[in-house]
């Protein structure tokens, strides 16, 4: 999509909103996309990232909603679109899907995620 996955592929500084509940949601999530690569017949594996991914757009939803946030329902339809696309996957999931996952979060964070730096309380 544009930026670089990285590899290992683990969050780093470089990924920073300066939100700490949200930066540690995204490390989880750096995490759960991990085990689901390294264990793709694991299907427990799936549906936690699932899980994470469901939780920690309703935080980050909520902060942009609570601070009135102008790219709000843009946004939210991009988060919802993803976990359309993570429920539709059957294990074992195949590299392809992996690398979908892996793309999609580095440059949502990075492409997407920055536009509120600075901007939710």
């Amino acid at each position: 999509m544009g930026f670089d996955i990285p590899e290992p592929f683990c969050w780093d500084e470089s990924f920073q909103v300066f939100y700490a509940t949200i930066d540690e949601q995204h490390k989880g999530l750096f995490r759960g996309i991990f085990e689901v690569a390294a264990h793709p017949g694991d299907a427990h594996k799936l549906t936690h990232l699932i899980d994470v991914v469901k939780a920690h757009f309703k935080t980050e939803e909520e902060m942009m909603h609570h601070a009135k946030f102008d790219g709000y329902a843009e946004h939210k339809k991009i988060h919802d679109d993803f976990v359309t696309k993570l429920k539709g996957l059957a294990t074992p999931v195949g590299n392809d899907s992996v690398h979908f996952a892996k793309d999609w979060l580095v440059n949502h964070i990075k492409g997407i995620d920055f536009k509120y730096k600075g901007k939710l309380q």
